[in-house]
């Protein structure tokens, strides 16, 4: 049996006596937390914690293999779980950046052959051992920021060899790495050119030959589409999403990044886990969530790197409506995993207070990747998956501090990493 046991924390955050799935409109400005604290863990999995006043060291916490840890001056925390990641991909994109500086649109990059058609062609021909060495390097840097937990999309792809390509080398992944990794098929994430004018027959092609061969190899978690403006109608998004569901795929959509598309409504309509980007969010849309079971997930980072509208998160949180962040994570739109700038982000534009953006990156995170039993907060019997700070003032630092990383010590499956 082995132990842990953190003690001097100056204060213990996120943690929940009774576990919830998720945290929702007033809900998310109150955080519980616990000062001066002790957080014991056992064989992976978090047994205990409490004020330091009330640990018996001689009694509890002694017998057994036991490593102690002082985190005087420092905060613990859960793990950031990270629900919208592309981080699978052939190659960096950076001549793009320079176009959009040179002031080309994302989408205007994308009808040239670059954006997402760009990394699909790299696809083709890079081997599956690069492309996991690389994607397990980016999970390294991504844990070292506080992550314990993501969820990773194929759609660089957009052929059946190369889609398989890529679900396997997640699969790969998830055996390899010690954080919590899920997977899901994007393979409507653009139209290949081949297909242009008859994006039905593509269509046809994820139905008919992409999911049964994914579903028969059990390469997914979860069934997306790039459901928007240029990309995949409500129609292609509705016929895919119900194929999907005889092999028991749940949806999670990108929705009303560009416009509002009706993705939001088909994916409520679908039973999504979530729906995400978000930036054209009205009355008609928060009314068809409000309801519904579908996690609002908002990429900062996507909408920051490519200059959107900021989505409407004051209004989707007063309407009462749960909430995450994520960070995309991907070559084209948002280069970067560090959820702690998402965090920051949250806050500073978004205008959500620390504790809400906590909850965003945590709980209402797991909740979106289908974990919020097992992660997303510090409640007994949940996974071990948390991080213990630098010495920092106080959680608010978090989000305020947004150039520096503030993680000293990661513990992932009850094991430092």
């Amino acid at each position: 049996m082995k132990k842990i046991l953190i003690k001097n924390i100056k204060e213990l955050v996120q943690v929940s006596n009774d576990p919830v799935e998720k945290r929702a409109g007033e809900e998310m400005s109150h955080l519980e937390t616990v000062r001066d604290a002790y957080l014991l863990i056992v064989d992976g999995y978090i047994e205990d914690f409490g004020r330091m006043a009330d640990l018996d060291d001689e009694v509890s916490y002694t017998s057994g293999d036991v490593q102690h840890l002082d985190a005087s001056g420092k905060l613990v925390l859960p793990c950031w779980c990270d629900s919208h990641t592309h981080l699978v991909y052939p190659a960096s994109r950076e001549t793009e950046f320079v176009d959009r500086i040179k002031g080309l649109s994302y989408e205007e990059i994308a009808r040239r052959g670059g954006g997402i058609l760009n990394s699909a062609r790299k696809m083709e021909t890079i081997s599956e051992k690069e492309l996991y060495d690389q994607a397990f390097l980016r999970l390294k840097e991504i844990s070292s920021y506080g992550t314990g937990a993501v969820e990773i999309k194929s759609g660089y792809g957009l052929t059946v060899d190369a889609e398989l390509k890529m679900l396997r080398v997640i699969r790969q992944l998830k055996a390899s790495s010690p954080l919590t990794v899920r997977a899901t098929f994007l393979g409507a994430h653009a139209v290949p050119v081949e297909y242009r004018g008859r994006q039905e027959q593509y269509v046809d092609k994820v139905i008919n030959e992409m999911l049964p061969r994914i579903a028969g190899e059990g390469l997914a978690d979860f069934v997306d589409v790039f459901c928007d403006r240029g990309f995949f109608s409500v129609d292609d998004t509705a016929r895919i999403l119900a194929a999907a569901a005889r092999y028991g795929l749940r949806p999670k959509i990108h929705a009303n990044e560009l416009d509002y598309s009706g993705g939001i409504q088909t994916g409520v309509r679908y039973q999504a886990l979530s729906v995400d980007h978000l930036e054209h969010t009205g009355e008609e849309e928060i009314a068809v969530l409000q309801g519904s079971d579908t996690m609002p997930v908002v990429l900062p980072g996507a909408a920051f790197f490519l200059g959107l509208p900021p989505a409407p998160v004051r209004k989707i949180i007063d309407a009462g409506l749960p909430l995450a962040l994520a960070s995309d994570f991907n070559p084209g739109s948002a280069p970067s995993g560090n959820m702690q700038f998402i965090l920051s982000l949250g806050c500073i534009i978004y205008k959500m207070t620390p504790e809400e953006a906590i909850h965003a990156v945590t709980l209402n995170g797991a909740y979106a990747m289908g974990v919020e039993k097992e992660l997303g907060s510090i409640t007994r019997g949940k996974k071990a998956n948390v991080f213990i700070t630098k010495e920092i003032p106080s959680y608010s630092y978090m989000p305020y501090s947004f150039g520096d990383n503030k993680v000293e010590t990661v513990i992932l499956n009850g094991e430092m990493v």
